[in-house]
């Protein structure tokens, strides 16, 4: 499961950086460059959640380490 969760988080950066220069910066939110915009913050959405998994599993194993 960790390995699976840096996979897709490096899956979802590399995904920003791609779209980061697919977007025209004189006008963000037309044509393309909004596609661009959207991906780059559901990649980043992405990110988080693996992150909240991650720690989510950490706390489990260290429950379950207690009991």
């Amino acid at each position: 499961m960790k390995i699976f969760t840096i996979v897709l988080s490096v899956i979802a950066l590399g995904l920003i950086v791609f779209n980061f220069t697919q977007v025209n910066f004189n006008a963000p939110f037309e044509g393309d460059s909004i596609v661009a915009v959207i991906t780059i913050v559901a990649s980043l959405c992405v990110i988080m959640m693996m992150a909240i998994l991650r720690t989510s599993k950490r706390i489990e194993q260290k429950v379950k380490g207690h009991k």
